[in-house]
């Protein structure tokens, strides 16, 4: 495909994504705003993000056109949803979205459509490393607001396709200070931070109401099998969880694990969550093709937490073994559509080369 200046915005009717084609306009891309309709009554699937995102681009004079992606969105998303509650994994509905709907559908409606790339309000960067001879994921310089740990299975062939037109800027206030410049009505727009399909946060609820998933209740025990409590479903609860969990205890308890089997939410003290070894599956190499030797690096095991040093090694296809220096708290382990565990190359790029656990 020859390269041009056509591409292909996501737009939700937020601010991030309003500037980002103001943004793209003024650098002299031919911008397409689209609005890909996800879920019903969604927070990011309404009219009035469609009349926002639309008003923004006859606005700035832009084409706007939206997709009807429910039917897929139901399939690659929801249902990956229910599936991992259903097995004692707590999932993140925006990594598998990015996956198969920002940067896969809207990719290849963006070829369809003549366009070299595709763009989102999302805080990271893409741009061409001479030290790996490839282009590369990086940190946003926004480092508060930075969204590459949501974007760690772009197919690796795809980034230079993308552009990411805030990972430059530091301050989300410069965001907003530009829509008002503007005059755009999203301009102190809020942020939505929910689950954009369950607007109202109760999880339990939707899981319920669209799946095979019921209260079922079972014992909740320590580690010596001693009963504690009871939970009223195994969905009800993640590793790591502290409130909610009706036990009266001379020490915080946390819930450790599952016994699917015997139907046992298990749980223990704070120290008993620290570990210094996991393995983490499904990995996506973005500097490299293989690991040929125990690598060091940096880790987080939490979007939020600080990096901390560690070794890792190739444990078997498409497994890696990680090493931490000094024991971290471990979370959900379920290592299929997780954030909670992502690994970053240390070097003087941030240049991020895999991700998963």
């Amino acid at each position: 495909m020859e390269k041009n200046k056509r591409v292909l915005l996501g737009m939700s009717g937020g601010v991030d994504s309003s500037v980002s084609s103001l943004l793209l306009k003024e650098k002299g891309y031919e911008v397409i705003g689209t609005t890909l309709e996800l879920y019903r009554g969604s927070s990011c699937c309404n009219s009035n993000t469609y009349l926002d995102a639309k008003n923004v681009c006859n606005q700035i004079g832009i084409d706007h056109i939206t997709f009807d992606c429910k039917e897929a969105f139901k399939k690659y998303i929801i249902q990956d949803f229910i599936d991992c509650y259903s097995r004692c994994k707590t999932p993140n509905p925006c990594i598998e979205c990015n996956k198969f709907m920002k940067f896969g559908f809207m990719y290849e409606k963006a070829k369809e459509m003549d366009c070299y790339y595709i763009s989102t309000g999302h805080y990271a960067k893409t741009e061409f490393s001479e030290k790996y001879n490839r282009w590369v994921l990086k940190k946003s310089n926004n480092i508060k607001k930075d969204q590459s740990y949501v974007l760690w299975n772009i197919p690796k062939d795809l980034i230079e396709h993308i552009i990411f037109p805030l990972g430059d800027f530091t301050d989300k206030e410069e965001i907003r200070k530009i829509a008002r410049e503007n005059n755009l009505k999203v301009a102190n727009k809020p942020d939505s931070e929910d689950i954009c399909f369950i607007p109202d946060g109760d999880y339990s609820k939707f899981l319920e109401n669209n799946s095979s998933l019921k209260p079922k209740s079972g014992n909740i025990v320590n580690r010596k099998g001693e009963v504690l409590g009871k939970h009223n479903g195994l969905y009800n609860y993640t590793i790591g969880q502290r409130k909610g969990l009706g036990i009266s205890h001379q020490t915080p308890l946390f819930v450790l694990g599952f016994d699917v089997g015997k139907n046992e939410v298990i749980v223990g003290e704070e120290d008993e969550l620290y570990t210094d070894e996991f393995e983490v599956e499904d990995v996506n190499l973005l500097l490299f093709d293989k690991i040929e030797e125990p690598l060091e690096v940096q880790v987080k095991t939490r979007y939020s937490t600080k990096q901390a040093k560690a070794t890792i090694i190739e444990s078997g296809e498409n497994k890696i073994k990680v090493k931490l220096q000094e024991p971290r708290k471990s979370y959900n382990s379920w290592a299929i559509s997780s954030f909670l565990y992502r690994w970053r190359y240390c070097s003087s790029e941030e240049e991020k080369f895999c991700k998963k656990a």
